[in-house]
């Protein structure tokens, strides 16, 4: 089934409307609700605006709901591209180990040590950059390993042991880290975007949009290969290639985003899925905005849900994007199982 242009045209613009009320939410919730009135004062300069909810919202609020924006449409790309390139549907953007190679260079930061600790307190960019150098090395050797291999089932399995590998170092190091550095890695595996100042606010939505614009060159081979990989070399296309712009982009887009925020889960599964169910389309051209609209919408709602008060404390970002993406893969796994009956 194939949806007109016109059609898509109006499916965008109901999903940036909703984007924009998503967003007015996000800015409105949280223990101290902001009057809508007061939100357009602030954001128009107007004399009135009160400078305590300013305070709040320009230091506090604004950094996490464009954090969320941000968030919801790098994981939704990445998983995008990386689905179409395994050609399956219930791979993510963390299947290539990056995320698990962000937690290990984390692990080693917090549980690793005095001299990673003395660091770790010094320098508020030590998690970052950490998590950075962690999963820029667990890309190096899959993309090394992945040069000799043809099969992209191969690669695929190679992320996931180097997952379980790193895993199982952060196990280990977990088991001898004291509790203080246990219940910090704990946290920051929970994931948060209420950390992050305006610089590196601003640092990650330019890695984001730069990823997403690297993409450009590949839309028609991502588009091949939906067809098999035979059909993408009959039309001339580099599969080497395009996996190193996938690679490279996935490992951007998941590696930056986890070294600032944590390790968001399911979102760049699930979201994917929900575009293709909206949109009914495989084009790439169409899919690769679309996801990124929706990935911000959804993690705009799930950091609004975040709010909800459990005694003193709120919600983990982790738990609630967990909570919105395990039942959509198990609705996709019956689903598949009952297609492939009958």
């Amino acid at each position: 089934m194939y949806i007109s242009g016109q059609k898509h045209q109006s499916v965008f613009i109901g999903l940036l409307v909703i984007l924009i009320l998503a967003a007015i939410l996000n800015l409105y919730s949280g223990s101290i609700a902001i009057p809508l009135k007061d939100i357009w004062n602030i954001i128009t300069s107007d004399p009135t605006r009160s400078e305590n909810y300013e305070y709040i919202l320009t230091e506090y609020r604004l950094p996490k709901t464009i954090t969320s924006i941000v968030i919801g449409f790098g994981l939704g790309i990445s998983g995008l591209i990386i689905q179409t390139f395994f050609r399956n549907p219930l791979t993510g953007p963390f299947v290539l180990g990056i995320s698990s190679g962000a937690s290990l260079g984390v692990a080693l930061l917090i549980m690793g040590g005095s001299l990673f600790g003395s660091i770790h307190h010094l320098y508020s960019l030590s998690t970052p950059i950490a998590a950075s150098l962690g999963s820029f090395i667990v890309l190096s050797i899959v993309m090394i390993t992945a040069r000799n291999i043809r099969n992209t089932m191969s690669i695929l399995i190679i992320g996931l042991m180097f997952g379980s590998f790193t895993t199982a170092i952060i196990s280990v190091l977990s088991y001898f880290s004291s509790a203080n550095e246990l219940q910090q890695y704990i946290f920051w595996s929970l994931g948060s975007l209420s950390n992050l100042r305006w610089t590196d606010v601003s640092l990650l939505t330019g890695i984001v949009m730069i990823s997403s614009v690297g993409l450009l060159p590949i839309i028609k081979s991502l588009d091949a290969l939906l067809l098999g990989e035979n059909y993408a070399r009959s039309m001339g296309i580099s599969i080497k290639k395009t996996q190193t712009i996938v690679f490279l982009i996935t490992s951007l887009l998941t590696g930056s985003i986890t070294a600032f925020v944590g390790p968001i889960a399911f979102i760049g599964l699930a979201i994917p899925h929900i575009t293709r169910l909206i949109f009914k389309t495989s084009t790439h051209k169409i899919l690769i905005p679309a996801v990124g609209i929706i990935g911000a919408i959804i993690m705009l709602i799930c950091d609004s849900l975040t709010h909800i008060s459990v005694g003193s404390k709120t919600l983990p970002i982790n738990a609630i994007t967990s909570i919105f993406g395990a039942p959509i893969v198990i609705w996709l796994l019956v689903a598949k199982s009952k297609t492939t009956r009958s």
